[in-house]
């Protein structure tokens, strides 16, 4: 299951230079990962993950695939989005299809680089994208209501229910607060599921700070932080211009020079997207075999067969049984032979849940 990301923000903050930055890494290193350009403003990029590489050693396979990320480069936001200004429809239209949101927000100052909005205030760009999305919310809402209103008075218990939610919804929008922070249950959230809220998407903000604060942050990154904390969001410190240079280095070994230069031991590129995974509740597990060494992407808390059903339905329809080794004895006993010697290979049935790292080879009849 892939993962789109939308990388969003106002004018000049620095979005485009990290969406540069995804393109570049990628393209920087086709002897390992691929890069494709699915539109003009979508890059394809592979997941690092160092178990998939510790895997392929060991198993010295013919084809090596990371599972994939996808970064959006949404058109730029200005205030009226919600009304249609600038290209709001457009970015507004973009933003319902991802599956979380990357808000790019400047937390630097520079004279050099225009900013129509004043002195740098990165909460209160924040909040000029929450009200157009608000905004925008608030019109599906409405017209749900008024649906489910007509639908209640006919004794239609289900639809009392969802009326409950979504006028609770439309209360938060009213108080100009993000549906994200309602904490909805999964009951809950069937009762919007139809309406794709782009104020209930997940969000990673990026604050965008001056080379001196990559380490530290600043007041600006702060303030940030300290106005998104009851949103069950994080803030990544990044300097966008720091990863567009890093991700137009060829060799491993530029890389790691550059990063020394900066005493990082990692882009911050491979921070963004492991939090993207967190954020959404996401685990990878792996099938190892000769031909391929494979990572593949589910949702915590999936059962065997549901895990199955991401490599073909047929895997998921006709589940048998699950061939199941833990990567720790995989690494230490060095190959799936060795760890079925040492009774470290389970066979689990159709209520296994899957562990993050588990490596699984899956028994079907169709």
């Amino acid at each position: 299951m892939a993962l789109q990301v939308g990388i969003v923000g106002l004018p000049n903050v620095g979005k485009s230079t990290l969406f540069n930055a995804v393109s570049n890494s990628a393209k920087a290193q086709a002897s390992n990962y691929r890069f494709c350009t699915i539109e003009p403003n979508v890059g394809q990029v592979d997941v690092p993950d160092a178990r998939l590489s510790k895997l392929a050693e060991l198993v010295q396979p013919q084809r090596i695939l990371p599972t994939t990320i996808e970064f959006v480069d949404i058109a730029g936001l200005v205030k009226g989005a919600s009304k249609g200004e600038g290209l709001g429809n457009k970015f507004l239209a973009n933003i319902r299809e991802v599956d979380a949101i990357v808000h790019v927000i400047r937390c630097f100052e520079d004279e050099n680089i225009l900013r129509e909005e004043g002195a740098i205030n990165p909460v209160g760009d924040k909040d000029i994208i929450d009200t157009e999305l608000q905004l925008k919310d608030m019109d599906s809402i409405e017209k749900k209501i008024s649906r489910l209103e007509k639908m209640a008075k006919t004794g239609d218990a289900k639809s009392k229910v969802e009326l409950e939610v979504v006028i609770r919804c439309r209360e938060q929008l009213n108080n100009g607060k993000n549906v994200r922070e309602l904490n909805l249950s999964a009951e809950e959230s069937e009762a919007i599921a139809d309406l794709c809220l782009l104020s209930n998407k997940p969000v990673l903000y990026v604050a965008n700070v001056d080379e001196a604060s990559i380490h530290t942050g600043n007041k600006f990154s702060t303030a940030l932080a300290e106005a998104v904390k009851n949103e069950n969001s994080q803030v990544i410190v990044m300097n966008n211009s720091i990863e567009a240079q890093i991700s137009e280095l060829e060799s491993d070994e530029d890389k790691q020079m550059f990063l020394s230069e900066y005493e990082l031991t990692e882009p911050g590129l491979n921070r963004l997207i492991r939090s993207a995974y967190k954020l959404l509740d996401l685990i990878t597990y792996f099938t190892a075999g000769v031909q391929e060494v494979r990572a593949w992407t589910i949702h915590t808390g999936w059962k065997a067969p549901q895990a199955a059903g991401v490599i073909h339905t047929d895997f998921e329809k006709g589940f048998i049984k699950a061939e199941v080794i833990g990567y720790d004895d995989y690494i230490q006993h060095g190959s799936e032979q060795a760890c079925k010697e040492v009774g470290k290979m389970r066979i689990e049935g159709k209520e296994y849940v899957v562990k993050d790292g588990d490596i699984m080879h899956f028994r079907f009849n169709v």
